[in-house]
């Protein structure tokens, strides 16, 4: 099991929301639920190697 950082706001009836590490691929759906589990999928889509050329983000320490 692990755990992931996401992202959501509500514009109207609409709740929208990307994964954290994965900022350019959004969602959207009815409840928040229903968003989790769009992002589940949009997830396992990303990961799969379905969609070409993912973009992500990560971090990288630089010492002083």
């Amino acid at each position: 099991m692990r755990t992931l950082e996401y992202t959501f706001w509500q514009d109207g009836e609409f709740f929208l929301g990307h994964l954290n590490e994965y900022p350019d691929y959004e969602t959207q759906a009815y409840s928040k639920d229903e968003l989790i589990e769009n992002l589940k999928d949009l997830l396992a889509d990303l990961e799969s190697g379905e969609i070409p050329h993912v973009r992500r983000v990560e971090e990288f320490v630089v010492s002083q």
